[in-house]
């Protein structure tokens, strides 16, 4: 198992249990770029210099700062900063930081998706918590209840929900950072503008059909990523020598505007069979075009001396 992201106790009331916490997601892409000079091909390096060396770029060769070096600064006046080392921000007084105080249980349908930003794992600390964690666990379960309480790592306090995993037969706990309202939009600022519109009960009636006609169980395994499948047609396209698959753009619009309800009852009556028709992808032997190819990096470029 992979290394506790997060290590404390939840307490609730009297009871409290040890826990770890790991992170849930992981990065799946495996499309990368690098930046790298047009002309000459090679890859482009960054280095952390002084801003006297940015305000004086004339007034001789640029030292890069070392990691070691660095450290974290907050400005309180123009150009003036204090210097924050890590083992004062290690030790700040959050008590978040060691534990999850539960302050209250909410409804699952409470929880609205918009404030929910990342999700965690939760699993007992050891063998001696576990009977806590399952009672804790089974009784969020069985009421269908979300605990709610005050985290804190990766430089900030959040709040945090406790839920019972999706699942009758693993007996884990599910744990997700919530956004502070100050960190959403409001709504009203993009929906009062809406017009009102009148909706018929027919034109109500024809849409719950089409709804229910669409429906299916969730599988999200069923859907890729259909940016991350372009850039690697693109990729394998240049380095074939073939021609660049190209954005077709927005289709058409029709110079006949169809009726709305007519709309609904061809989308309920028509044919699905021939929605998933796929574009013929471009074959190796077709004619390469010329000027595109690979950009390697130039052994002849010219040596640049360091900064």
């Amino acid at each position: 198992m992979a290394r506790p992201y997060w290590s404390g106790r939840i307490q609730i009331s009297l009871v409290s249990f040890g826990v770890n916490i790991f992170v849930a997601t992981e990065s799946k892409s495996q499309i990368s770029f690098h930046q790298i000079s047009r002309s000459t091909g090679e890859r482009v390096r960054h280095q952390k210099v002084l801003q006297s060396a940015v305000d004086s770029p004339d007034e001789g060769p640029t030292a890069t700062v070392g990691k070691d070096e660095i450290v974290k600064g907050y400005e309180h006046r123009k150009g003036e900063y204090v210097i924050i080392e890590p083992s004062e921000l290690e030790n700040l007084r959050v008590p978040s930081k060691h534990t999850i105080d539960v302050t209250q249980f909410v409804d699952q349908k409470e929880l609205s998706p918009e404030y929910v930003e990342k999700p965690y794992f939760i699993v007992p600390e050891d063998d001696s918590q576990a009977e806590a964690f399952a009672v804790v666990q089974k009784a969020l379960q069985k009421t269908g209840k979300i605990a709610i309480g005050k985290i804190a790592f990766a430089g900030r306090e959040n709040v945090f929900a406790v839920s019972a995993a999706d699942s009758q037969t693993l007996g884990g706990m599910m744990g997700y950072t919530l956004r502070y309202p100050s960190e959403l939009r409001k709504k009203s600022d993009y929906f009062r503008e809406i017009k009102e519109s009148e909706v018929t009960e027919e034109s109500l009636e024809l849409a719950e059909s089409l709804i229910a006609k669409k429906s299916s169980k969730f599988d999200l395994s069923k859907f890729v990523d259909g940016y991350e499948v372009a850039v690697r047609e693109l990729v394998d396209a240049k380095i074939k020598h073939l021609p660049v698959p190209q954005d077709e753009g927005a289709p058409p619009s029709k110079g006949n505007v169809i009726n709305l309800m007519d709309a609904l009852r061809k989308s309920i009556g028509s044919d699905e069979a021939g929605r998933s028709k796929k574009k013929p992808v471009a074959s190796e032997k077709s004619e390469p075009k010329k000027g595109i190819g690979l950009v390697k990096s130039s052994k002849t470029a010219p040596k640049r001396k360091s900064a």
